[in-house]
């Protein structure tokens, strides 16, 4: 069997090197940080709680494939996200938008005439995009669409992305829809769990196996070199593949320039109290310059004597200063990227994967999923 390289030990880069080793195939996985998990990262600290320093991440999928694959690795414990967002000073309200949030901004019989207007028009139950709200024929849902966008979905949205919603992809908006129902869950998906353990656990487990040898703290691109559509490894050509899960620019010695991306500046406090807000994440729509708060004990269901949170700052990526967290998902991002694309299409034996190689903004099941197609791309098997 073939030599494969594969940069990154996130859960884009496990999924694939475990696949792969499990068909017979030597795995070198290299990661330049000390630790595995990529941004998905998280360990036990001194209060007993599971603390994410890259930010929270949570598992939802309706995809059993991808559900069983992980469950060989983890136990699960079942987490059903919800989120607040604050408005109107101390108004918290659910997010998504539901008819509770509704009634909880607006006089009864005012929501009573929205509510009988919108189900009539579109539909009890239904999930509907907050713009193709504001553009609907209907002068009332437009003046409620109007309302909803403005209190929670611009404020926040120009915090996140540094772009109003309409400058944004359709894919990114419609993440977080309006539900014409009192469901009160962030995610709808069949299989809502957070890994026992940990994610960090999770992806250890992963990538133990007697074929995947494991490099931290190692710098891939010292060893890396792409020309001509030739990679060498070491100096030497590589007789064998390389998966990339990093950063395409910087793959290519940022060839065409720095892609734009958005970073993340983290504020943790310990509190001494065992509970701080209501709900694990509550988003700041329309105040404080951080875009929302989370406290990590409410995902693991389990209350200490003191809390945890981090108040969370979406900030411009500037190269060699910060982490790229999320590709900005913009039109002309997506032609500046596509030259990168099109760069790694002249290597045969090279393959991007993940958030950052494939410069889309994707949930976790999404990079597990992708993994797999890949491995079946590159081996012409199937994953059981």
């Amino acid at each position: 069997m073939e030599k494969i390289i594969i940069v990154g030990a996130g859960l884009s880069g496990a999924t694939i090197a475990r696949l792969l080793a499990e068909s017979g195939n030597e795995v070198i996985v290299i990661d330049k940080r000390e630790n595995i998990g990529g941004n998905a990262y998280d360990y036990v600290d001194k209060n007993g709680i599971t603390v994410q320093p890259y930010g929270p991440h949570i598992f939802h999928t309706s995809d059993k494939q991808v559900f069983d694959f992980l469950s060989k690795f983890t136990e699960w414990k079942k987490y059903e996200h919800r989120v607040l967002a604050k408005v109107r000073k101390d108004k918290l309200v659910p997010v998504p938008f539901n008819l509770t949030a509704l009634f909880s901004l607006y006089p009864k019989e005012k929501a009573e005439r929205i509510k009988e207007t919108l189900i009539s028009e579109i539909g009890e139950g239904k999930k509907v995009p907050i713009l193709q709200l504001k553009k609907h024929q209907s002068e009332e849902i437009r003046k409620f669409a109007d309302f909803v966008y403005k209190n929670i979905f611009y404020i926040y949205t120009l915090k996140q992305w540094g772009f109003k919603p309409e400058q944004l992809g359709e894919a990114v908006m419609n993440r977080v829809p309006v539900y014409l129902s009192e469901e009160d869950r962030y995610f709808t998906d069949e299989f809502q769990f957070m890994p026992a353990e940990g994610f960090s656990a999770m992806i250890s487990n992963i990538l133990r196996h007697p074929k995947i040898k494991l490099k931290l703290k190692t710098d891939a691109k010292k060893e890396l070199t792409l020309s001509d559509g030739q990679i060498y490894f070491g100096g030497k050509p590589l007789d064998g593949t390389l998966i990339y899960t990093g950063c395409v620019d910087e793959l290519f010695d940022y060839k065409y320039g720095v892609l734009p991306y958005r970073s993340l500046k983290f504020k943790f406090e310990t509190i001494k109290k065992p509970s701080y807000q209501p709900a694990a994440v509550v988003n700041y729509t329309t105040s404080h310059k951080y875009t929302r708060i989370s406290e990590f004990s409410k995902f693991t269901c389990e209350q200490k004597e003191n809390t945890v949170i981090v108040k969370e700052y979406s900030k411009p990526f500037k190269k060699g200063k910060n982490i790229p967290y999320y590709p900005i998902p913009i039109s002309k991002n997506y032609e500046h990227y596509k030259k990168y694309e099109e760069e790694a299409k002249q290597y045969k034996n090279l393959y991007l994967l993940g958030r950052l190689a494939n410069y889309k903004y994707i949930n976790m099941d999404v990079a597990v999923k992708n993994a797999m197609l890949l491995y079946e791309e590159i081996t012409g098997d199937t994953v059981e």
